[in-house]
């Protein structure tokens, strides 16, 4: 039997550099990557993958674009969108793959945008600013969208706003690609949630927080037409001490759902927690540095055998062999240079 193959897509800024998309033929047994081609874009902050696996998004410039993934795993250019606001920090696609997210960082703007068959992105079909203040501390003072992903059953868009030290919960009409705000998780004050990850059931939703270095994990269903989010576990991403200026950055899950891995800048660090399906808490097997500085993502290859950090003001990118078990990581080769890195997607080929 064949072995399954997969690409790497790798996100970054464009300094220099006009190819912000590079993708990668991932090595599984020696635990590395090869380069294999790279995309002309502009300063691409984040990609996402279709979930029908056909298609790629990713942030520009410009607004979004869209890419056919071939059955090599390099893409073909599909068609551009504007967002009609300042530049998007991440997008994704909702369970149908007909609609797509955009959460704006600088202008705290939430755009939903619909999207054709052929997985060209189309019109938008709903804006929302986000209003308020928050605690006047450095850029903590006024709305700042950082992630927008549905719940599994595609009923309700989780989006966390850093800025408000809260994740917005919208219920979402899948018809006409509307949203309406039905609740709101509430984090600590200066917490600044980042990302938001749903387990493989999505009965549980994992939410990061940068500048306290925790995540939260909360259970979720709906009762009577109503989302119900419940708190039940909060676990630290590093050892804070005093005085240290560290920041909470990646979350992603293993393609398995076992492991779920966040990095911390100041510590520069990987940490990697089991996940228990049945309870959705967290087990920290180890957190362990990544000889690069500021590891703005990370990811574990399909194998659960090997680690890449993403290394953003030290351009480039490091690797390691991780043994679960034994809760030991340890540098695999010379890291790969690569400029301003932001995110990583591994891509399974298909084999029709």
């Amino acid at each position: 039997m064949e072995k399954e193959k997969y690409v790497a897509y790798v996100s970054t800024y464009t300094h220099g550099d006009k190819h912000g998309i590079k993708i990668y033929d991932v090595d599984m047994e020696r635990g590395r990557f090869v380069e294999k081609d790279k995309v002309e874009i502009t300063n691409s902050s984040y990609v996402s993958i279709s979930h029908n696996g056909k298609y790629l998004y990713s942030i520009t410039d410009f607004g979004v674009e869209s890419y056919l993934i071939r059955r090599d795993g390099n893409l073909r250019f599909i068609n551009y969108a504007p967002i009609n606001g300042m530049r998007g920090c991440y997008l994704s696609p909702d369970y149908t793959d007909s609609f797509l997210f955009v959460a704006g960082y600088h202008d705290g703007k939430l755009t939903v945008l619909r999207l054709k068959e052929n997985g060209s992105i189309g019109e938008i079909t709903d804006e929302i600013f986000h209003k308020g203040l928050g605690s006047i501390a450095e850029r903590n003072f006024r709305p700042h969208i950082n992630c927008a992903r549905m719940t599994h059953d595609n009923k309700y868009l989780l989006v966390a706003d850093q800025g408000m030290d809260h994740v917005n919960v919208y219920r979402f009409d899948a018809v006409n690609g509307k949203v309406l705000l039905a609740d709101v998780i509430r984090s600590d004050m200066e917490s600044a949630p980042r990302h938001v990850k749903l387990s493989k059931d999505g009965r549980f939703v994992y939410i990061i927080h940068e500048w306290k270095c925790y995540i939260d994990v909360y259970s979720y269903e709906e009762k009577k037409g109503q989302p119900v989010f419940e708190k039940i576990q909060t676990v630290p991403t590093c050892k804070t001490e005093k005085g240290s200026t560290n920041a909470s950055s990646a979350l992603s899950f293993s393609e398995d759902y076992k492991y779920l891995l966040s990095t911390n800048a100041g510590d520069n660090s990987v940490v990697v927690f089991e996940v228990n399906h049945e309870t959705g808490m967290l087990s920290e097997i180890f957190c362990l540095p990544v000889s690069g500085e500021y590891p703005k993502d990370a990811g574990l290859f399909p194998d659960n055998r090997n680690l890449v950090s993403l290394n953003h003001e030290s351009n480039d990118m490091t690797f390691f062999r991780v043994d679960m078990e034994h809760g030991t990581m340890v540098m695999n080769g010379p890291a790969i240079k690569v400029d301003v890195p932001n995110c990583i997607v591994f891509h399974k080929l298909r084999e029709e």
